[in-house]
């Protein structure tokens, strides 16, 4: 280590260049003593020294080659760890042996496997809500920019009844209870290929993707029939109900649609609840 602290100063910017000096002057100390030597001596042969000389000159080049070649994966794991500190990701680099370059190109895919799960961890936390599973805001709102909607969408906004009484009524630990069984009944009565999420408190959002808002409707209606069939939870002996409201989804703008189909939600809540209503009514 101090080895490589004193000959810094040698080359600061290369250290293909060090190496290169260091193999240089070790190979040309013999051709160069046996000069000093032939000369002090007066028995020179310059024939042999020449040929001497050249041939400590080719053997340099197949250094100079050599020591290229050796420092490429320490490139290599440089410009991995650079894309790793940015941010990026990193492809899986080739280890190659057990030497110490292969074991350092090892620890740089341990490295990166182990940051790229860290990443996906924090990612997956920032955007999943944690009592229910579902999307929160920022996942949701994530996942639908990530989308392409050539035919179409629409948009609901969805609001358990009369949720508070089941706070003030059951306690919190109920009240999250029912969130997450809601959660799992409206996943359940999703195509596919809709989004879902946890829009905040006991509210929830939907895309439904290539489809209008006769089709969403008809979709939460039968959500409707099956919490009646097979309650999430009772209040004052009745089932836990939904309101919801929807909105065509046809701009790039998501806010706009979000505003119509809370608009719709109010009206379906002024309707006496337990009912779905668009923004076209």
């Amino acid at each position: 280590m101090r080895f490589y602290q004193a000959s810094s100063f040698l080359f600061p910017g290369s250290y293909r260049l060090r190496i290169f000096t260091i193999c240089f002057v070790a190979t040309h100390l013999p051709l160069l003593s046996l000069i000093g030597w032939e000369l002090w001596s007066g028995q020179a042969d310059w024939a042999s020294a020449i040929v001497v000389l050249l041939a400590t000159l080719a053997g340099t080049g197949f250094a100079l080659a050599a020591i290229h070649a050796l420092l490429v994966p320490l490139h290599v794991a440089s410009d991995a760890l650079g894309q790793l500190e940015n941010g990026g990701t990193v492809e899986r680099l080739p280890v190659g042996g057990r030497d110490v370059i292969g074991r350092l190109l090892a620890s740089v895919n341990r490295a990166a496997q182990a940051t790229d799960r860290l990443v996906r961890s924090l990612d997956d936390r920032a955007n999943t809500d944690p009592l229910t599973g579902l999307r929160n805001r920022r996942g949701f709102l994530q996942a639908v920019a990530q989308r392409r909607l050539d035919q179409g969408a629409a948009v609901a906004l969805i609001d358990l009844d009369h949720f508070k009484r089941v706070n003030d009524a059951m306690g919190h630990g109920e009240g999250d209870r029912v969130l997450t069984a809601f959660a799992a009944a409206l996943e359940a009565g999703l195509r596919r290929h809709d989004l879902c999420g946890r829009w905040g408190g006991e509210e929830f959002v939907v895309l439904f993707a290539d489809a209008d808002v006769a089709e969403a409707m008809l979709i939460l209606d039968r959500l409707t029939f099956q919490m009646e069939c097979n309650p999430i939870g009772l209040l004052d002996g009745a089932p836990i109900t939904f309101s919801a409201g929807v909105a065509n989804f046809d701009d790039p703008a998501l806010e706009d649609a979000i505003l119509r189909a809370d608009r719709a939600l109010y009206a379906a809540k002024s309707h006496g609840r337990n009912c779905v209503r668009s923004d076209r009514v």
